[in-house]
Protein backbone atom coordinates (compact mmCIF):
# COMPACT_ATOMS: atom_id res chain seq x y z
CA UNK A 1 0.00 0.00 0.00
CA UNK A 2 1.76 3.49 -0.91
CA UNK A 3 2.60 5.91 1.97
CA UNK A 4 0.28 8.46 3.63
CA UNK A 5 2.61 10.75 2.06
CA UNK A 6 1.95 9.45 -1.39
CA UNK A 7 -1.70 9.04 -0.99
CA UNK A 8 -1.86 12.49 -0.02
CA UNK A 9 0.27 13.38 -3.37
CA UNK A 10 -1.78 11.49 -5.39
CA UNK A 11 -4.90 13.31 -4.68
CA UNK A 12 -3.04 16.19 -5.01
CA UNK A 13 -2.26 15.93 -8.24
CA UNK A 14 -5.83 14.42 -9.28
CA UNK A 15 -7.94 17.82 -7.90
CA UNK A 16 -4.60 20.07 -9.61
CA UNK A 17 -4.97 18.52 -13.12
CA UNK A 18 -5.42 21.63 -15.40
CA UNK A 19 -7.74 22.55 -18.21
CA UNK A 20 -5.79 23.01 -21.17
CA UNK A 21 -6.30 25.93 -22.84
CA UNK A 22 -9.26 27.19 -21.22
CA UNK A 23 -10.48 30.61 -21.74
CA UNK A 24 -13.57 32.91 -20.97
CA UNK A 25 -15.38 31.68 -23.94
CA UNK A 26 -14.49 27.66 -23.19
CA UNK A 27 -15.59 28.10 -19.73
CA UNK A 28 -19.03 29.23 -20.28
CA UNK A 29 -19.94 26.45 -23.38
CA UNK A 30 -18.20 24.10 -20.68
CA UNK A 31 -21.27 25.41 -18.19
CA UNK A 32 -23.87 25.20 -20.79
CA UNK A 33 -22.99 21.74 -22.34
CA UNK A 34 -23.33 20.75 -18.57
CA UNK A 35 -26.52 22.60 -17.52
CA UNK A 36 -27.83 20.96 -20.38
CA UNK A 37 -26.51 17.54 -19.25
CA UNK A 38 -28.40 18.26 -16.43
CA UNK A 39 -31.36 19.04 -17.64
CA UNK A 40 -31.99 16.11 -19.52
CA UNK A 41 -31.41 14.02 -16.37
CA UNK A 42 -33.04 16.47 -14.01
CA UNK A 43 -35.37 18.67 -15.22
CA UNK A 44 -39.53 18.41 -16.57
CA UNK A 45 -40.71 19.80 -19.19
CA UNK A 46 -42.50 22.05 -16.54
CA UNK A 47 -39.78 22.98 -14.63
CA UNK A 48 -39.67 21.00 -11.69
CA UNK A 49 -36.09 19.74 -10.52
CA UNK A 50 -36.60 16.58 -9.61
CA UNK A 51 -34.32 15.01 -6.92
CA UNK A 52 -34.55 11.29 -7.45
CA UNK A 53 -32.32 10.24 -5.04
CA UNK A 54 -35.26 11.13 -2.71
CA UNK A 55 -37.90 9.75 -4.31
CA UNK A 56 -38.53 12.06 -7.14
CA UNK A 57 -39.30 14.96 -4.81
CA UNK A 58 -39.02 18.61 -5.59
CA UNK A 59 -37.62 21.32 -3.09
CA UNK A 60 -37.19 24.77 -3.24
CA UNK A 61 -33.52 24.31 -3.02
CA UNK A 62 -33.64 22.72 -5.88
CA UNK A 63 -35.79 25.17 -7.82
CA UNK A 64 -33.35 27.98 -6.53
CA UNK A 65 -29.90 26.37 -7.85
CA UNK A 66 -31.75 25.44 -10.82
CA UNK A 67 -32.98 28.57 -11.53
CA UNK A 68 -29.12 30.21 -10.98
CA UNK A 69 -27.80 27.62 -13.55
CA UNK A 70 -30.27 28.44 -16.07
CA UNK A 71 -29.67 32.50 -15.75
CA UNK A 72 -25.66 31.49 -15.99
CA UNK A 73 -26.48 28.82 -19.15
CA UNK A 74 -27.91 32.19 -20.64
CA UNK A 75 -31.26 30.22 -20.62
CA UNK A 76 -34.56 31.87 -20.83
CA UNK A 77 -36.78 29.37 -21.85
CA UNK A 78 -35.82 26.74 -18.72
CA UNK A 79 -35.64 29.95 -16.14
CA UNK A 80 -39.44 30.69 -17.13
CA UNK A 81 -40.34 27.35 -17.00
CA UNK A 82 -38.44 26.48 -13.62
CA UNK A 83 -39.99 29.72 -11.74
CA UNK A 84 -43.17 29.08 -12.83
CA UNK A 85 -43.28 25.85 -11.72
CA UNK A 86 -42.32 27.25 -8.47
CA UNK A 87 -44.54 30.01 -8.25
CA UNK A 88 -47.47 28.05 -9.05
CA UNK A 89 -46.76 25.14 -6.96
CA UNK A 90 -44.95 26.28 -3.92
CA UNK A 91 -46.27 29.71 -3.12
CA UNK A 92 -46.80 30.23 0.59
CA UNK A 93 -50.01 32.47 1.50
CA UNK A 94 -49.08 35.95 3.26
CA UNK A 95 -45.39 35.98 1.90
CA UNK A 96 -43.19 35.79 -0.96
CA UNK A 97 -41.17 32.86 0.18
CA UNK A 98 -41.83 29.01 -1.01
CA UNK A 99 -43.01 26.29 0.49
CA UNK A 100 -39.91 24.06 1.02
CA UNK A 101 -41.05 20.35 -0.36
CA UNK A 102 -43.04 19.00 -2.42
CA UNK A 103 -43.79 15.34 -3.25
CA UNK A 104 -45.24 13.69 -5.67
CA UNK A 105 -48.49 11.23 -5.08
CA UNK A 106 -50.58 9.56 -6.71
CA UNK A 107 -51.47 11.32 -10.49
CA UNK A 108 -50.44 14.47 -9.26
CA UNK A 109 -48.53 15.52 -6.26
CA UNK A 110 -49.06 17.66 -3.11
CA UNK A 111 -46.65 20.31 -0.53
CA UNK A 112 -46.44 18.13 2.14
CA UNK A 113 -44.79 20.57 4.43
CA UNK A 114 -45.65 24.25 3.88
CA UNK A 115 -42.71 25.58 5.91
CA UNK A 116 -39.77 27.60 4.09
CA UNK A 117 -36.05 26.59 3.55
CA UNK A 118 -34.43 30.01 3.61
CA UNK A 119 -31.59 28.63 1.53
CA UNK A 120 -34.08 27.71 -1.47
CA UNK A 121 -35.47 31.50 -0.60
CA UNK A 122 -31.85 32.92 -1.03
CA UNK A 123 -30.83 31.31 -4.29
CA UNK A 124 -34.50 32.12 -6.37
CA UNK A 125 -34.37 35.54 -4.92
CA UNK A 126 -30.60 35.60 -5.87
CA UNK A 127 -31.19 34.19 -9.24
CA UNK A 128 -34.26 36.49 -10.06
CA UNK A 129 -32.06 39.90 -9.58
CA UNK A 130 -29.22 38.42 -11.91
CA UNK A 131 -32.07 37.35 -14.43
CA UNK A 132 -33.61 41.60 -14.22
CA UNK A 133 -30.13 42.40 -15.22
CA UNK A 134 -29.99 40.00 -18.13
CA UNK A 135 -33.42 40.67 -19.25
CA UNK A 136 -34.53 43.51 -18.26
CA UNK A 137 -38.25 43.83 -20.11
CA UNK A 138 -39.49 40.84 -17.15
CA UNK A 139 -40.51 41.58 -13.44
CA UNK A 140 -37.62 39.50 -11.98
CA UNK A 141 -36.26 41.85 -10.25
CA UNK A 142 -39.52 43.27 -8.24
CA UNK A 143 -40.08 39.20 -7.52
CA UNK A 144 -36.32 38.91 -6.41
CA UNK A 145 -36.72 42.43 -3.87
CA UNK A 146 -39.86 40.66 -2.41
CA UNK A 147 -38.22 37.84 -1.49
CA UNK A 148 -35.52 39.51 0.16
CA UNK A 149 -37.94 41.79 2.39
CA UNK A 150 -39.77 38.81 3.55
CA UNK A 151 -36.07 37.08 4.41
CA UNK A 152 -35.52 40.14 6.94
CA UNK A 153 -38.75 40.39 8.12
CA UNK A 154 -39.59 36.76 8.95
CA UNK A 155 -36.18 34.93 9.01
CA UNK A 156 -33.91 37.23 10.88
CA UNK A 157 -33.56 37.26 14.76
CA UNK A 158 -31.47 38.35 17.72
CA UNK A 159 -29.86 35.74 19.75
CA UNK A 160 -27.97 37.32 22.34
CA UNK A 161 -25.67 40.11 20.79
CA UNK A 162 -26.00 38.40 17.65
CA UNK A 163 -28.37 38.79 14.50
CA UNK A 164 -28.52 35.14 13.19
CA UNK A 165 -30.76 33.91 10.16
CA UNK A 166 -33.42 31.50 10.90
CA UNK A 167 -33.02 27.99 8.67
CA UNK A 168 -36.90 28.52 8.40
CA UNK A 169 -40.04 29.99 9.27
CA UNK A 170 -41.05 27.77 11.91
CA UNK A 171 -39.59 24.72 13.99
CA UNK A 172 -36.36 26.37 14.78
CA UNK A 173 -36.64 28.68 17.75
CA UNK A 174 -36.61 26.51 21.21
CA UNK A 175 -36.96 28.04 24.80
CA UNK A 176 -32.92 27.45 25.30
CA UNK A 177 -31.40 27.71 21.99
CA UNK A 178 -31.90 28.36 18.42
CA UNK A 179 -30.74 25.84 15.68
CA UNK A 180 -28.88 27.18 13.05
CA UNK A 181 -27.70 25.46 9.66
CA UNK A 182 -24.42 27.16 8.77
CA UNK A 183 -24.70 26.42 5.12
CA UNK A 184 -27.79 28.46 4.95
CA UNK A 185 -25.29 31.28 5.13
CA UNK A 186 -24.90 31.93 1.37
CA UNK A 187 -22.80 34.76 1.50
CA UNK A 188 -22.67 35.63 -2.33
CA UNK A 189 -26.83 35.47 -2.39
CA UNK A 190 -26.49 37.66 0.34
CA UNK A 191 -24.53 40.26 -0.98
CA UNK A 192 -26.97 40.47 -4.04
CA UNK A 193 -29.72 40.79 -2.21
CA UNK A 194 -28.06 43.71 0.12
CA UNK A 195 -27.48 45.89 -2.85
CA UNK A 196 -31.47 45.04 -4.08
CA UNK A 197 -32.89 45.56 -0.92
CA UNK A 198 -30.36 48.22 1.05
CA UNK A 199 -31.06 47.71 5.17
CA UNK A 200 -28.45 47.39 7.47
CA UNK A 201 -29.28 44.13 8.85
CA UNK A 202 -27.69 42.43 6.38
CA UNK A 203 -24.40 43.81 7.19
CA UNK A 204 -25.04 43.16 10.94
CA UNK A 205 -25.92 39.53 9.33
CA UNK A 206 -23.27 38.84 7.01
CA UNK A 207 -20.67 39.93 10.11
CA UNK A 208 -22.32 37.60 12.70
CA UNK A 209 -22.71 34.69 10.39
CA UNK A 210 -18.99 34.57 9.96
CA UNK A 211 -18.34 34.60 13.42
CA UNK A 212 -20.57 31.97 14.07
CA UNK A 213 -18.72 30.22 11.47
CA UNK A 214 -15.33 30.67 13.13
CA UNK A 215 -16.97 29.73 16.59
CA UNK A 216 -18.97 26.59 15.48
CA UNK A 217 -16.26 24.05 14.14
CA UNK A 218 -15.77 20.55 15.85
CA UNK A 219 -13.96 17.29 15.90
CA UNK A 220 -10.23 16.85 15.30
CA UNK A 221 -10.48 18.92 12.07
CA UNK A 222 -12.10 22.06 13.19
CA UNK A 223 -15.25 21.49 10.94
CA UNK A 224 -18.53 22.74 10.70
CA UNK A 225 -21.31 20.43 11.98
CA UNK A 226 -24.63 20.22 9.78
CA UNK A 227 -27.09 21.54 12.26
CA UNK A 228 -25.94 23.77 15.42
CA UNK A 229 -27.55 24.72 18.59
CA UNK A 230 -26.80 28.51 19.37
CA UNK A 231 -27.63 29.06 23.20
CA UNK A 232 -29.64 31.95 23.85
CA UNK A 233 -27.52 33.08 26.75
CA UNK A 234 -24.71 33.51 24.91
CA UNK A 235 -22.44 30.60 24.85
CA UNK A 236 -20.12 28.70 22.33
CA UNK A 237 -22.40 26.95 19.40
CA UNK A 238 -22.84 23.34 19.62
CA UNK A 239 -23.73 20.51 16.96
CA UNK A 240 -27.43 20.81 17.53
CA UNK A 241 -29.27 17.84 19.51
CA UNK A 242 -31.58 15.77 16.85
CA UNK A 243 -29.31 15.53 13.99
CA UNK A 244 -25.88 13.67 13.36
CA UNK A 245 -23.44 15.94 14.63
CA UNK A 246 -21.61 15.57 11.30
CA UNK A 247 -19.82 17.43 8.57
CA UNK A 248 -21.76 16.04 5.67
CA UNK A 249 -24.16 16.86 3.37
CA UNK A 250 -25.01 20.40 4.10
CA UNK A 251 -21.75 21.92 5.79
CA UNK A 252 -19.75 21.03 2.70
CA UNK A 253 -21.26 24.07 0.93
CA UNK A 254 -19.47 26.47 3.87
CA UNK A 255 -16.67 25.64 1.85
CA UNK A 256 -18.32 26.39 -1.12
CA UNK A 257 -19.86 29.61 -0.54
CA UNK A 258 -17.46 30.83 1.27
CA UNK A 259 -14.62 30.80 -1.50
CA UNK A 260 -17.80 31.61 -3.48
CA UNK A 261 -17.51 35.09 -1.87
CA UNK A 262 -13.96 35.68 -1.94
CA UNK A 263 -13.44 34.47 1.54
CA UNK A 264 -11.87 30.94 0.76
CA UNK A 265 -8.84 31.79 3.61
CA UNK A 266 -11.69 32.06 6.47
CA UNK A 267 -10.81 28.70 9.03
CA UNK A 268 -14.57 26.79 7.59
CA UNK A 269 -12.48 26.06 4.37
CA UNK A 270 -8.56 26.47 5.41
CA UNK A 271 -10.41 23.32 8.12
CA UNK A 272 -12.28 21.66 5.24
CA UNK A 273 -9.52 21.59 3.21
CA UNK A 274 -7.44 19.96 5.85
CA UNK A 275 -9.58 17.05 6.77
CA UNK A 276 -10.19 16.56 2.80
CA UNK A 277 -6.09 16.60 2.04
CA UNK A 278 -5.52 14.62 5.76
CA UNK A 279 -2.84 12.29 4.41
CA UNK A 280 -4.07 9.23 6.45
CA UNK A 281 -7.59 9.01 4.50
CA UNK A 282 -7.69 5.92 2.15
CA UNK A 283 -10.18 8.16 0.28
CA UNK A 284 -11.74 11.00 -0.04
CA UNK A 285 -14.40 10.76 2.91
CA UNK A 286 -17.77 12.17 2.16
CA UNK A 287 -18.63 13.02 5.73
CA UNK A 288 -17.21 12.61 9.00
CA UNK A 289 -18.50 11.91 12.81
CA UNK A 290 -17.56 15.55 14.90
CA UNK A 291 -17.59 13.26 18.03
CA UNK A 292 -16.15 10.26 17.20
CA UNK A 293 -13.11 11.84 14.29
CA UNK A 294 -14.64 8.92 12.01
CA UNK A 295 -15.20 9.07 8.47
CA UNK A 296 -17.21 7.67 5.91
CA UNK A 297 -17.00 4.19 4.62
CA UNK A 298 -17.03 5.33 1.01
CA UNK A 299 -15.74 7.80 -0.88
CA UNK A 300 -17.21 11.01 -1.43
CA UNK A 301 -19.52 12.17 -4.81
CA UNK A 302 -18.12 13.82 -7.71
CA UNK A 303 -20.04 16.63 -6.85
CA UNK A 304 -17.84 16.91 -3.46
CA UNK A 305 -14.77 16.04 -5.03
CA UNK A 306 -15.87 19.27 -7.03
CA UNK A 307 -16.29 21.30 -4.08
CA UNK A 308 -12.82 20.37 -3.04
CA UNK A 309 -11.07 21.39 -5.98
CA UNK A 310 -12.84 24.58 -5.65
CA UNK A 311 -11.92 25.15 -2.13
CA UNK A 312 -8.56 23.67 -2.15
CA UNK A 313 -7.21 25.93 -4.83
CA UNK A 314 -8.60 29.39 -3.09
CA UNK A 315 -6.83 28.25 -0.65
CA UNK A 316 -3.49 28.62 -2.51
CA UNK A 317 -2.55 25.04 -1.88
CA UNK A 318 -2.89 24.12 -5.85
CA UNK A 319 -1.87 27.12 -8.75
CA UNK A 320 -3.70 26.32 -11.78
CA UNK A 321 -5.71 29.26 -13.66
CA UNK A 322 -8.63 26.38 -14.32
CA UNK A 323 -9.10 22.77 -12.56
CA UNK A 324 -10.83 19.92 -14.06
CA UNK A 325 -13.90 20.01 -12.37
CA UNK A 326 -16.21 16.06 -12.05
CA UNK A 327 -19.18 16.44 -14.68
CA UNK A 328 -23.06 16.16 -14.68
CA UNK A 329 -22.52 13.07 -16.39
CA UNK A 330 -19.91 11.53 -13.59
CA UNK A 331 -22.83 11.93 -10.84
CA UNK A 332 -25.12 9.43 -9.95
CA UNK A 333 -27.80 11.69 -8.47
CA UNK A 334 -29.12 15.23 -8.39
CA UNK A 335 -27.07 16.65 -5.38
CA UNK A 336 -23.42 15.62 -6.50
CA UNK A 337 -24.77 16.84 -9.79
CA UNK A 338 -25.89 20.12 -8.95
CA UNK A 339 -23.33 20.56 -6.83
CA UNK A 340 -21.11 20.48 -10.06
CA UNK A 341 -22.78 23.27 -11.21
CA UNK A 342 -22.17 25.22 -8.52
CA UNK A 343 -18.44 24.70 -8.19
CA UNK A 344 -18.04 25.70 -11.73
CA UNK A 345 -20.02 29.08 -10.71
CA UNK A 346 -18.54 29.56 -7.84
CA UNK A 347 -14.77 29.08 -9.62
CA UNK A 348 -15.74 31.79 -12.18
CA UNK A 349 -17.04 33.98 -10.07
CA UNK A 350 -14.29 33.96 -7.55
Amino acid sequence: MPSPRLRRRALLLTLAAPALGASGIGLRALEAAEWQAFCTRFLEPDGRVVDGGNGGISHSEGQGWGLLCAERAHDRDAFDRIWGWTRRTLARRGDALSSWRWRPEGTGGLVDDPNNATDGDLMIAWALLRAAQRWPDGDYAGQGAAIARDILRLLVRQVGEETVLLPGVAGFEQRDHVVLNPSYYAFPAMRALAQAVPDPLWLRLAADGLSLLRRARFGRWGLPADWVALPRGGGRPAPAPGWPARFSYDAVRVPLYLAWAGLGREPAVASAVRFWLDPQHARLPAWTDLTSDSVSPYAASPGIRAIVLVATARQGAIGTPFPILPTVDEAKDYYSAVLTLLARLAWRDS
